[in-house]
């Protein structure tokens, strides 16, 4: 069954006036999205699916610090000591890295804010750097998974370490086990995807990063979809926005 609210009288299809890097003005009929729901809830896969029919891009802030923390700088050092023990990372290590990546060209067709904002504080500061930029969010969408749902699908999951490719032991394995299909490279599970982890995690985003869905209530943003089927989800969200 899906359930979802009415965001505050907005006509997200409507064309709306953008200003690029070149203080052009050009029409568009883009979806600036949030896309909130504990770890595992299904945003990244969402993401992908709704960038593959309307443009836009998917922003998560998870690779960009798991691709610091691949690279090792200092940046990464200081984001895996958190990722690993499943606590959320510092707003001061991720705002800077936000703010310089919504301001890239490919942004303009529409994005997916994917994991991002996780806090009160994070929301507040996004909000006056999106005023900042001159974008408006059309929507703050909030997939509602029940925990033993999200527990199933993070244990089973596996990850490529080299292309970042997502398998799943029961769902979606690799051909060879432990052999990424797409490159080749070695298919694990992440530390901060253990039970003993995932549960930690869960934990962390009931007390710091729920609070974000009566934010955007107030915000009159929010979009509650309760599904388990990302298909779904997406449906949900095309039919709300008219894409």
């Amino acid at each position: 069954m899906i359930n979802y609210c009415t965001v505050a009288d907005k006509n997200l299809s409507a064309p709306r006036q953008v200003i690029d890097n070149s203080q052009t003005l050009y029409e568009e009929t883009t979806m600036r999205l949030i896309l909130l729901g504990a770890p595992g809830a299904g945003k990244g896969t969402v993401a992908k699916l709704l960038t593959a029919v309307d443009g836009s891009v998917q922003i998560s802030t998870g690779d960009i610090l798991r691709a610091a923390v691949k690279e090792g700088t200092e940046l990464g050092k200081q984001a895996k000591q958190f990722m690993d023990a499943g606590d959320l990372v510092p707003d001061q290590l991720i705002m800077g890295i936000m703010k310089e990546r919504l301001k890239e060209d490919d942004c303009q067709a529409g994005f997916l804010l994917d994991g991002f904002p996780r806090t009160i504080p994070q929301a507040e500061q996004l909000k006056v750097l999106l005023a900042d930029l001159g974008i408006e969010l059309d929507a703050a969408v909030n997939l509602d998974v029940p925990r033993d749902v999200i527990l199933d699908r993070l244990t089973t999951r596996r990850t490529c370490v080299d292309c970042s490719a997502i398998y799943n032991v029961k769902s979606a394995p690799t051909k060879v086990e432990g052999v990424c299909d797409k490159c080749g490279g070695k298919v694990v599970q992440r530390d901060d995807e253990t039970e003993e982890a995932i549960s930690k995690r869960l934990d962390v985003y009931n007390e710091k990063t729920a609070p974000l869905v009566d934010f955007y209530r107030r915000e009159g943003l929010l979009m509650d979809v309760a599904a388990t089927s990302s298909e779904a989800v997406v449906a949900a969200i095309r039919e709300r926005t008219g894409g």
